[in-house]
């Protein structure tokens, strides 16, 4: 089973750049699309975007889009989520998971939920 730990959480002013990265243990962490949510005070969880096992497609959230990519390294266990000109409404507990199954963009689909980083955009 794959677990999953965030890392790469920041303050950063509006049109900057941070980089998060997911660590996963487990050895059939090449197997599986691996997805980042994100989730702001009194919100629900949103999907952001998600890569398949091979690194060869990629989805993205409209609100996101030509603004983050997401990124995988199989052979070090590694998601990562490249952000820049980050907003304001980016500012969230941006989330790490591994998909079971189903459609890509729907949060009932992954399991093995990481801890979670917080990104935070100042205007």
């Amino acid at each position: 089973q794959v677990q999953v730990v965030e890392s790469g959480r920041g303050l950063v002013q509006a049109g900057g750049s941070l980089r998060l990265s997911c660590a996963a243990s487990g050895r059939t962490f090449s197997r599986h699309v691996m997805g980042w949510f994100r989730q702001a005070p009194g919100k629900e969880r949103e999907f952001v975007a998600a890569i398949t096992w091979s690194g060869g497609s990629s989805f993205y959230a409209d609100s996101v889009k030509g603004r983050f990519t997401i990124s995988r390294d199989n052979a070090k266990n590694t998601v990562y989520l490249q952000m820049n000109s980050l907003k304001p409404e980016d500012t969230a507990v941006y989330y790490c998971a591994v998909h079971w199954g189903g459609s890509y963009y729907s949060t009932g689909n992954y399991a093995s939920w990481g801890q979670g980083t917080q990104v935070t955009v100042s205007s």
